[in-house]
């Protein structure tokens, strides 16, 4: 599980198989043009057609799952920088404040002129808060992220309470949006990002506590070598596997219960649960030598997932709005199932080939180049 370069891989499979699987939500809301009832089961009161029921599989799949996954291994990219800095003997957080103020200038652009549900402005705040909860040590480590934690699934099952008595779960008409982003232009459609910013990152302001625990997590689960290819290791994941099949996967099953009452807690208490049963599966499966080229290519878009992330986004915009291709609204399931696919296989090969040219991906050298310059000042 390590390279020769010494890096862990597994660390670099699942940032390429969490950053893919993103998408998998995602590509829902593309291809619906913003609709996010497509995402949720609250415009739905009995069971569903067969084309909706192909979609909740889906969604069972990956929906906060890989988004819990890849938040985690952001947890796992601070504490390794945090290590470093420690070794280096330099000054902690120093120039990673640097580095979370130029994800946040990332996420602010990727929002305005590609989507607005980014996750890199969310991460970028949460990787500032996280980096001085470590640097107040193991104390401060632990009251943060049960305390924070705990707060977060307060709220939460309190939303679900509210849910089971009777409130209304629904997120309201989309039609609206879904109008600009089939005839709008992307002039257009970044007026309305610009004149809607603080609606439109509700979410990514409710999920900073979570953000937290999960970095912290990260953090926690780095230390206790969960990611390591040695024994400890193997029977640290043993446990996530438990964890993830036998508690995450009947709480996430509760996806398929329609209208609404069980959006939130599975998407944000209950799926990052089978979030740590796929490290454990994943962890396994790279152990087959026979699928060795297969997450050697998850590896290369693991070492360039902030890429990836940004291009996979572009790809669906051009494909589904309306300035684009206009795919939008006029594709099954399985046609949308199919085009995900696609992107990530082409996401797997341009990386495969950039890598064997440059050292880092697009992204990851204009970062690099610019926090260097601006820590040299």
């Amino acid at each position: 599980m390590v390279s020769h370069h010494g890096r862990i891989r597994l660390l670099d499979i699942l940032r390429g198989v969490a950053v893919l699987g993103t998408l998998g939500t995602n590509i829902w809301i593309f291809a619906h043009l913003g609709d996010l009832g497509y995402i949720t089961t609250g415009g739905y009161s009995g069971w569903w057609e067969t084309n909706d029921f192909i979609r909740m599989v889906v969604l069972f799949i990956v929906n906060g799952k890989l988004l819990g996954l890849l938040t985690i291994m952001f947890g796992v990219g601070v504490e390794l920088k945090y290590q470093q800095a420690l070794r280096k003997g330099k000054a902690w957080p120093g120039v990673y404040l640097w580095t979370s103020a130029f994800l946040i200038a990332e996420g602010l652009l990727h929002f305005v002129l590609v989507m607005e549900y980014d996750i890199l402005m969310s991460y970028g705040v949460t990787a500032i808060i996280v980096a001085f909860i470590l640097k107040g040590g193991d104390r401060w480590l632990r009251r943060a992220m049960w305390g924070l934690g705990g707060f977060h699934a307060t709220v939460i099952l309190l939303l679900l309470l509210l849910g089971l008595l009777g409130a209304n779960m629904s997120l309201g008409s989309f039609q609206e949006v879904t109008v600009l982003y089939k005839e709008g232009t992307w002039i257009q459609q970044i007026d309305y990002r610009l004149s809607n910013f603080l609606l439109l990152r509700t979410e990514a302001i409710f999920i900073i506590p979570m953000n937290i625990f999960l970095f912290l997590l990260g953090v926690r689960m780095m230390r206790a070598e969960f990611f390591s290819p040695t024994e400890k290791g193997l029977r640290m994941r043993s446990k996530l596997l438990k964890i993830g099949i036998f508690i995450g996967g009947p709480l996430n099953l509760l996806i398929f219960i329609p209208g609404g009452v069980f959006d939130l807690p599975t998407r944000y208490l209950f799926a990052p649960l089978l979030s740590l049963g796929y490290v454990a599966i994943i962890a396994k499966m790279i152990e087959w030598k026979e699928w060795s080229a297969f997450w050697q290519l998850f590896e290369k878009a693991g070492k360039m997932s902030l890429s990836c992330y940004v291009m996979q986004n572009i790809i669906a915009s051009i494909l589904f709005y309306g300035w684009g291709f206009g795919l939008g609204g006029h594709l099954n399931s399985l046609q949308i199932i199919s085009i995900w696919l696609c992107i990530s296989l082409i996401q797997l090969l341009i990386a495969s080939v950039w890598l064997r040219h440059f050292k880092l991906g697009p992204m990851e050298t204009i970062r690099r180049r610019v926090i260097g310059t601006l820590s040299e000042r």
